[in-house]
C-alpha cells in the first residue's frame, strides 16, 4: 500500500491510499461469491419428498430386503431376480412415475440392498427411496 512520509523527513507514514486495498477486496468477493454456489451445490442428487396440496395419489412399489431369505415385492416374494425385475416392471408400466421404497433392516448385508437398488434401475424405476423395518418388541 502506497503512503506519503511527512515533510520533516522522520520517515512517519500519514496518509496511506487504499485503493489497491479495495480493490484486492473486492476481487477476493467475486472469487467468495462465485466459488459459493459449487460449494452449495449438494454431491449426490437426493430425491426429497415433495408437499402434496392436491388429491392426487402416488403409487409406491415396496420392496423389503430381508436379512436372509427371498425379498418382498409389494407384499410377494419375488424368489429371483427375473421375478423381481417382472413385478418392477409392471409398475412402471402402470404409472412411469412409480415410487420405489427399499425396506431394510439393520442387519441386512449392504450387497443385498445395492443388489436390490441395481435390479430396481434396470426394469427403468427412476425414483427410489429408502425406508427402514421398525425394531421388533422385546416381547415378540
Amino acid at each position: 500500500m502506497a503512503g506519503h512520509a511527512s515533510p520533516e523527513g522522520n520517515g512517519i507514514v500519514t496518509g496511506i491510499n487504499v485503493t489497491p486495498l479495495v480493490d484486492i477486496t473486492l476481487v477476493l468477493l467475486i472469487i467468495f461469491i462465485v466459488t459459493a454456489r459449487i460449494v452449495v451445490a449438494p454431491a449426490l442428487p437426493v430425491d426429497l419428498p415433495k408437499a402434496a396440496t392436491s388429491e392426487e395419489m402416488q403409487v409406491v412399489l415396496s420392496v423389503v430386503v430381508p436379512p436372509t431369505g427371498t425379498v418382498l415385492v409389494n407384499g410377494t416374494p419375488a424368489p429371483e431376480d427375473g421375478a423381481f425385475v417382472a413385478r418392477a416392471r409392471d409398475a412402471v408400466a402402470r404409472d412411469p412415475d412409480v415410487r420405489a421404497v427399499i425396506h431394510a433392516d439393520g442387519a441386512t448385508a449392504h450387497r443385498r440392498v445395492v443388489h436390490a437398488l441395481d435390479l430396481l434401475r434396470e426394469a427403468g424405476v427412476a425414483h427410489i427411496a429408502f425406508g427402514t423395518l421398525p425394531e421388533e418388541a422385546p416381547g415378540r
